[in-house]
């Protein structure tokens, strides 16, 4: 019996992150996972409408949150960002009631819904590892990745209560569902690192430096390519690479991929894309 889950894509798998829509459904499909789309969601704010109405992000996310639980439903979610975002709406719910029916209130009046509480924010990394099981998603590996696969978590979804059961401080989920792909992980100090994207259009060269010090870290350290859990984060890391490197000096040169385009690539959709992924780790990798 099929798994249902309501996906919520983020704020850029539709947009500047496109691969990782094409990759979700199918990864989905071979896991038993049924996704159902949230009707007429909207953006979560991305922490940066937080930055000037923190209680305006808190209602976006909140009706997001509602309309998945009028369907009976918890969220899925490809982006550590989102998650952590839904995370925080879902904790400053249950800590403060009286926040919560102020927003509510906005919420209602706008779209006659109201958040209980009752559904949360799964991201897909956790929920493999804790819902489906490593197991299963080494029986679906067709392609093994036989690569060197450095992980970035980001900060997001790095603290209790939004990172399931893996260490915020140490994190290894990623790290165990890579060595499932038959890939081999890479351990480096900056792992759960900020890249700086909600500051990427206001504090450009420090942004820059940050992305730069994370790709060079993994890359020092031996790494084929990166995965990333996160679809904003993964943006400055895959598109941004050349002006980090312009910025820091530092060698940022490495193919980044999604974590749902290497689970997909692993479970034998889109062998041309794998077979690109490896001709580049070959010529700018490791």
């Amino acid at each position: 019996m099929a798994k249902k889950l309501a996906y919520y894509p983020g704020n850029a798998a539709r947009g500047s992150s496109y691969e990782v829509e094409d990759c979700i459904h199918l990864l989905c499909s071979t896991l038993g996972i049924e996704l159902v789309e949230i009707p007429k969601a909207s953006s979560d704010g991305g922490n940066i409408i937080k930055q000037s109405s923190p209680k305006l992000q808190h209602a976006l996310v909140a009706r997001n949150l509602a309309l998945a639980e009028s369907q009976g439903l918890d969220i899925l979610t490809t982006c550590a960002t989102s998650h952590g975002i839904m995370c925080d709406t879902s904790d400053e719910f249950q800590m403060d009631k009286g926040f919560a029916n102020t927003v509510n209130n906005l919420v209602a009046r706008v779209s006659g819904i109201e958040y209980k509480g009752e559904s949360r924010s799964q991201h897909l990394l956790h929920y493999l590892v804790e819902e489906i099981g490593l197991d299963k998603v080494r029986d679906a590996v067709i392609n093994p990745l036989k690569l060197n696969v450095a992980s970035f978590y980001g900060p997001n979804m790095q603290r209790a209560g939004a990172c399931g059961d893996d260490d915020p401080f140490m994190p290894t989920y990623m790290e165990q569902l890579i060595t499932a792909l038959g890939g081999t992980p890479v351990e480096y100090d900056l792992k759960c690192q900020s890249v700086g994207t909600p500051s990427l259009l206001t504090i450009n060269k420090p942004v820059m430096r940050m992305t730069a010090a994370v790709l060079s870290d993994a890359k020092s350290n031996g790494a084929d390519i990166m995965v990333s859990a996160c679809t904003l984060s993964h943006a400055n890391l895959d598109s941004y690479q050349s002006k980090a490197r312009k910025v820091s000096g530092m060698d940022t040169s490495m193919p980044i991929v999604h974590l749902a385009e290497m689970l997909a690539f692993a479970f034998g959709h889109f062998p041309d894309r794998f077979a690109q992924l490896r001709t580049r780790a070959l010529v700018i990798g490791g």
